[in-house]
């Protein structure tokens, strides 16, 4: 699939997994579990799970947690590619 059929798909997605002030270990499982059920999972990074570090650091973090490879990040939310 290419790059703008992704960008098109998670357009139109709702955000399935926050991380908030318990930080990304909290969420690994469950991202993991639903990146086995679909393709792409949008990520909303929480202020409190943000503190001193960037949402695209969380996010590549986050993203080789689970094995999956991190599609883009527009704000605070991140799209993750199984």
């Amino acid at each position: 699939m290419c790059a703008q059929e992704l960008r098109n798909r998670a357009h139109d997605l709702d955000v399935t997994v926050w991380v908030g002030k318990s930080g990304i270990e909290a969420v690994v499982d469950e991202l993991g579990d639903q990146l086995r059920e679909r393709d792409l999972v949008k990520v909303k990074f929480l202020r409190s799970a943000r503190g001193g570090t960037t949402t695209e650091g969380l996010a590549a973090e986050l993203a080789e947690r689970v094995g999956a490879e991190l599609f883009e990040t527009r704000g605070h939310t991140a799209v993750m590619v199984r």
